[in-house]
């Protein structure tokens, strides 16, 4: 049996160096999420909230409508994937968080974003 409402959300992060100067601690990276409706009932992507921590401890709390200007919705089986960003004070640092979705029949849920690490090359084995 199918779980009535079940996102995936996959992650791969990328660091930027062109982007990125270290020398005055700022690490850009990229991050491309997969979002796939595992669940039987159609759902829209409503809001955001990220929780980007760097190894300082910092957190930076992200909360917005949407993803990259967008509420997608997915049928089951459907997925919808988009590139975004973040920036970093050091070389290290990991992103999760969660989406609010609404599916058809009306029921508000969260689908969780797992723990991921934002990384430069070469500096996590």
């Amino acid at each position: 049996m199918t779980e009535k409402n079940k996102i995936v959300v996959e992650a791969t992060p990328h660091f930027i160096p062109a982007q990125s100067v270290p020398e005055k601690n700022r690490y850009v990276f990229a991050y491309t999420i997969t979002i796939t409706n595992a669940g039987a009932v159609p759902a829209k992507l409503l809001s955001r909230h990220w929780l980007i921590t760097d190894s300082n401890g910092k957190i930076q709390e992200v909360r917005g409508d949407g993803v990259v200007g967008e509420q997608p919705y997915l049928k089951p089986g459907e997925a919808f994937r988009y590139t975004s960003g973040a920036m970093l004070e050091t070389p290290v640092g990991t992103m999760q968080g969660n989406y609010t979705m609404r599916s058809d029949d009306g029921d508000n849920f969260s689908a969780a974003i797992p723990q991921f690490t934002l990384s430069i090359p070469r500096t996590l084995h």
